[in-house]
């Protein structure tokens, strides 16, 4: 692999230990990633959810690893900061996956302990591990430490009692650290105390999940959080204006939603030719 690689997969995994937290939006394909690189993030994420979307299909292992990885890629050239890449539960072939996401020029990865296909269980906590394991192996073959954010769908999915998934997230955490995560990922968490327990009971960087009710970036950040990321929260904003757009046209023959709220023509010509 690449020193270029190489280079952008030690940026990454240094601004998880920088003292300052990072922030990471997810893009869904090249234009956004463009946006969120001109707007000064230091780091991209991909989201698997949008990324669905701009094929029409829902998100859950409903598009398949290459059709994910073809529009990684797209995204990885369009930027110069470094890129980490939703690849859901793997796709099957974990050492294939890794591959594929370095080839496609990114430099991190998740990878979720819940099968998205319909799944109503997590993967178990033995099977997951070794899958973490092989993240590893496969990233140290290519010559490049691949970024890893390990992510528990505990309390994202809701499950098992609510009074267990605290000592079983951190369970699994503790398991994908050992294992060789770089990083943490617990979505569906927003509640301070539980936040602080993550915290204090994993020394390792944790990633949480930007949505309503989740404290701001500065809370986060003096709770001790090292990772946000945005999922598919901005994709869905774009697609609730393009709903806008429709029910006003529709509605009204007026054009007011995207006149008043879009870029110009010039602008965002601007924004890809640089």
């Amino acid at each position: 692999m690449s020193a270029d690689l190489q280079a952008k997969a030690k940026i990454l995994l240094d601004l998880h230990h920088g003292g300052k937290i990072l922030v990471l939006p997810n893009a869904w394909d090249a234009g956004s990633a463009r946006v969120f690189e001109s707007a000064g993030f230091p780091a991209i994420a991909t989201t698997s959810a949008g990324v669905a979307f701009t094929y029409g299909k829902p998100d859950g292992q409903r598009i398949s690893g290459p059709e994910m990885l073809s529009v990684v890629q797209r995204i990885a050239a369009a930027v110069k900061v470094p890129v980490t890449a939703d690849v859901e539960a793997g796709y099957g072939d974990i050492a294939g996956t890794v591959r594929g996401v370095l080839d496609a020029g990114a430099v991190g990865m998740n990878l979720e302990d819940m099968e998205s296909d319909g799944a109503t269980d997590l993967i178990p906590l033995s099977e997951q591990v070794e899958r973490v394991k092989a993240v590893r192996a496969a990233s140290s073959s290519a010559g490049v430490h691949l970024v890893l954010n390990a992510r528990t769908d505990v309390f994202l999915a809701g499950i098992g009692d609510p009074s267990t998934r605290l000592a079983r997230t951190i369970e699994r955490m503790r398991a994908y650290a050992e294992a060789g995560a770089d990083s943490l990922f617990v979505p569906g968490v927003k509640d301070e105390d539980v936040i602080r327990a993550l915290v204090q009971s994993l020394s390792m960087p944790i990633n949480i999940l930007a949505s309503a009710g989740v404290p701001s970036t500065g809370r986060l950040q003096e709770l001790g959080v090292a990772r946000i990321s945005t999922g598919s929260g901005p994709s869905r904003a774009a697609l609730s204006v393009a709903q806008a757009v429709a029910d006003q046209l529709l509605a009204t023959g007026e054009y007011s939603v995207f006149t008043e709220c879009s870029l110009s023509y010039a602008a965002a010509n601007k924004l890809f030719a640089e």
